[in-house]
């Protein structure tokens, strides 16, 4: 299947349409983002590796890290993980306080910012040095030794984190925080500011797409089980309120995040990642979530 070509008919197609999204200024550093970038980045789990755009430049992945946190925090700790945090979706937006409070600081599942916070607070008891240990994990998986957090983004998330801030002390409030809330939240803002390229995105969910094991290393992450939980959260959970929305027309397991990334896995297959910085209403890339649709359905390369 020749990829390239069809990335550029796609992108083709998408340029005849009105991108109505907005890039996510409610963190400044983000709004400096050219609106205008557009890459793809395809890696098979054998190795071969298609390509369209921007796909070199770094970008703030935001919530994609939200896997990378919550894969390492299962591969740590057993079931009582599900004693602090739920796997259904959550149907409302992820930084929802009402639905918080109604499942008494239980959030519903790891990949909305209430559950990403309770997996840096696990990480933080369970890791020696949670910043380094983190970034070490992305590293390894990705094979690229020099992918790093931006701190200008860090601080700046931690600016106008106010909304994060009343989740964990809410939380705590709960007794569901066990650490510092400070230290515990300078974890979660640097999360979310690490930047990566499309390709390194793509090279890193591979694990994902191959029984838990990296396929350049041969190196295994979770377990199949594990794996196949990992990948189920992310068809149900990926995208906070519109996650339905993804299964329906583009039918991958996937993780969005602000900063207009999309990374999508087809189990046994491929990984793909899409950037394009402007989001929807949900808070996802109004043309990623097209580009994935037309190219699962013009490929026919779904898992249904």
């Amino acid at each position: 299947m020749d990829y390239i070509k069809i990335f550029d008919a796609i992108y083709t197609n998408l340029n005849k349409v009105e991108d109505t999204g907005k890039v996510a200024d409610y963190i400044p550093e983000l709004s400096k983002v050219d609106p205008n970038k557009f890459a793809v980045q395809l890696t098979t789990i054998e190795g071969s590796k298609f390509a369209f755009g921007d796909w070199q430049e770094r970008f703030s992945i935001q919530s994609i890290a939200k896997v990378f946190s919550y894969v390492l925090a299962y591969s740590r700790v057993k079931s009582d993980l599900w004693d602090r945090v739920g796997v259904e979706p959550s149907g409302t937006a992820f930084n929802s306080l009402v639905q918080l409070e109604s499942d008494r600081g239980i959030p519903r599942n790891p990949f909305i910012n209430a559950g990403a916070i309770v997996i840096c607070d696990i990480l933080v008891s369970e890791l020696q040095s949670p910043k380094q240990d983190v970034i070490t994990f992305i590293r390894d998986l990705a094979g690229v030794e020099t992918i790093n957090f931006n701190q200008q983004v860090a601080e700046s998330e931690k600016a106008f984190g106010f909304t994060n801030m009343a989740l964990v002390n809410f939380m705590k409030s709960f007794g569901n925080i066990h650490n510092d809330i400070d230290e515990v939240m300078d974890l979660y803002f640097h999360i979310c500011s690490i930047e990566m390229s499309c390709e390194e995105l793509s090279q890193s969910f591979l694990f994902l797409a191959n029984n838990g094991v990296v396929p350049y290393s041969n190196k295994r992450v979770l377990s199949p089980s594990r794996t196949k939980r990992a990948n189920a959260l992310m068809q149900t959970c990926g995208f906070y309120d519109e996650a339905g929305q993804f299964t329906f027309k583009v039918g991958l397991p996937g993780k969005s995040g602000v900063g207009g990334g999309i990374v999508a896995v087809h189990p046994q297959k491929y990984c793909i990642t899409v950037w394009s910085p402007r989001l929807n209403a949900k808070g996802n890339s109004y043309k990623g979530m097209l580009f994935l649709e037309e190219f699962t359905t013009h490929t026919a390369l779904s898992i249904f």
